[in-house]
């Protein structure tokens, strides 16, 4: 009989956290509508970008240099003003490493994106969550007040992920005039380029991070450029605390691929913007029709919608009927995704009303 080994220790907490679990492929008719991916293919050029990077015995560029060159030129800001990693988890877990740590307090909405708990533990810090408002919403005026002055690190989530409402930018203005300047705020725009309605702030186009250097803001192309497989987000706002994150990132991350592809993507904006109304569509008339069912679904600005239902029967529904949706305690989210996946959903929504 042999023994077992002695193993290393890992922290307490990291035994216990639970690793990342990633929605499932859908069997052959059906539709994966779990990840927020988006349906349509690569944007014209970025295939052929992609081919053109074969010399792959070479590191790539670690600054990203090219792509944050045609990301500062697109929002107007300089190269510095950029940092670029593989993908916005990245960046929210380089810029946590470098603002907080042990006893320090990091505060978010909740439920919200389901990586920030694990990515404020990792670093070492203590999560603040403050409940939603009932329409899925941020409670601002709660997480002003939950500032301490142990706070480090604030995270907004808008549209928010998984429930879709946004943050107004009077909302917003009025909650960072309270937040103290010296206190990072993530504003975590995964989605903004599918928001529609205009009185929600949108960090780039407002320029926040100027007026406000505490402020960063986050966007990705895995989501309305279509370039989930390829891993790249990126960061803009003030260089020295872009430095912060540039200093715990880990190096080399983003392939000379994902910089291509996301080049070649910035030159195709208006195909992109062509492809986000088609899905806006698919949502509204989603929603319209899940409301007309009896289901209250929140005001979405992203490519999802959230029921609301603690109800495990629901997904369990959806999953037998070749929809492969994404369960949480609180609710269900289902992407916006094929045309032909719409009825689908619907008729399935009536059966559970």
């Amino acid at each position: 009989m042999t023994s077992e080994p002695t193993l290393p220790r890992i922290r307490p907490e990291i035994a216990a956290l639970p690793p990342y679990k990633q929605g499932r492929p859908a069997d052959a008719g059906g539709f994966k509508l779990s990840s927020n991916e988006n349906p349509f293919e690569p944007l014209p050029g970025v295939v052929e970008a992609l081919q053109a990077q074969s010399t792959l015995n070479r590191y790539p560029d670690a600054t990203a240099g090219g792509l944050r060159a045609a990301l500062g030129a697109t929002y107007g800001v300089a190269a510095d003003a950029v940092l670029v990693a593989a993908g916005s988890v990245s960046l929210l877990a380089a810029f946590l490493q470098a603002a907080a740590s042990t006893g320090d307090e990091v505060v978010y909405a909740w439920r919200s994106f389901e990586a920030y708990p694990g990515l404020v533990l990792v670093a070492g810090a203590t999560s603040v969550p403050v409940p939603n408002r009932p329409d899925g919403g941020h409670d601002l005026d709660a997480m002003a007040a939950a500032v301490t002055e142990r706070t480090r690190c604030i995270l907004l989530c808008t549209p928010n992920n998984p429930t879709g409402p946004v943050i107004t930018s009077e909302e917003f203005a009025a909650f960072v005039a309270r937040v103290p300047s010296d206190v990072l705020i993530l504003l975590d725009e995964a989605y903004a380029e599918f928001v529609t309605d205009p009185a929600a702030v949108n960090g780039l186009g407002e320029r926040v991070f100027e007026a406000h250097p505490n402020v960063v803001v986050l966007r990705t192309f895995s989501k309305a450029y279509g370039l989930a497989a390829l891993r790249v987000g990126y960061a803009i706002g003030h260089p020295r605390v872009l430095d912060g994150a540039r200093a715990t990132m880990i190096p080399l991350s983003v392939t000379a691929q994902a910089e291509a592809a996301g080049v070649a993507s910035l030159e195709h904006r208006a195909e992109m913007a062509e492809r986000v109304a088609v899905i806006v569509d698919r949502r509204e008339r989603l929603v319209a029709g899940l409301r007309e069912a009896g289901w209250d679904v929140p005001d979405t600005q992203a490519n999802f919608v959230w029921l609301p239902t603690a109800d495990p029967a629901v997904a369990a529904a959806f999953d037998a009927a070749g929809l492969i949706v994404r369960p949480f305690p609180e609710g269900v989210r289902i992407s916006v995704g094929e045309e032909e996946s719409l009825e689908r959903i619907l008729e399935v929504a009536r059966s559970l009303r």
